[in-house]
């Protein structure tokens, strides 16, 4: 008897996966539960309480979080507090932006842009969780042609001159 082939990307799981650092794991698992609706999946506790790492499903979708790790020699990993700030922003698509804006903000997120209708077809604001995650909340509301996005991007260009 054969053993079925091991699939390359497990089942469930998609070509690209958000791995975040973040000082307290397990109580921003808390925290994406509550703000976002996660489902953990898998824990796996290290020494001193850390989480080596942590999997949840938010959405379709898969996050995975490990606690910041800063005397793990050339290894060492930190969170955006620690590094003041991050250039990375997770985009969440949802049913709809405005709740989801204002179910993270319920459970501590804090509101760096309220939900606008967008050039691009999408109801889209930012929230920046109290880990130093920033987060972008959409709903895509009109499908727009590439001719659309350029003129209604020439528009907004102009108004900002």
């Amino acid at each position: 008897m054969s053993t079925p082939a091991v699939k390359p990307i497990p089942e469930g799981m998609h070509t690209l996966t958000p791995h975040i650092i973040v000082a307290g794991a397990a109580e921003a698992i808390e925290f994406y539960k509550k703000a976002f609706n996660a489902v953990e999946q898998v824990r796996l506790p290290g020494p001193g309480g850390k989480l080596m790492h942590a999997s949840l499903k938010i959405g379709d979708s898969t996050l995975m979080l490990v606690d910041e790790m800063p005397d793990c020699g050339g290894g060492a990993s930190f969170g955006p507090k620690a590094l003041k700030g991050t250039p990375v922003v997770l985009h969440l698509y949802v049913n709809d932006a405005d709740a989801t804006i204002a179910q993270a903000q319920a459970a501590g997120a804090k509101v760096t842009m309220p939900a606008t209708d967008m050039f691009w077809g999408d109801r889209y604001g930012q929230v920046e969780d109290p880990f130093g995650h920033r987060w972008s909340v959409a709903t895509h509301k009109r499908d727009v042609t590439p001719d659309e996005m350029k003129a209604a991007m020439e528009q907004m260009a102009q108004g900002r001159q």
